[in-house]
């Protein structure tokens, strides 16, 4: 009777202790991918248009935008 009795009465315990180590798992793996990569660059950011000026076929078939 012994393993069926302690199975119920610590089956949370064990439940708790499988999430935090999944949770710890998953962690570690987007630290090392995030130290992998490495920082992130803001510069990339596309440009917005001004929305004032008006879109002209020029301005889209320059090759020498800014």
């Amino acid at each position: 009777m012994g393993i069926h009795y302690d199975y119920k009465s610590t089956k949370s315990a064990k439940l708790m202790e499988k999430q935090a180590k999944r949770e710890r798992k998953l962690a570690e793996k987007k630290a090392k991918r995030l130290a992998k990569e490495g920082p992130k660059k803001d510069d990339l950011k596309t440009k917005t248009l001004d929305t004032s000026k008006p879109i002209t076929l020029d301005f889209l078939t320059n090759p020498n935008k800014e």
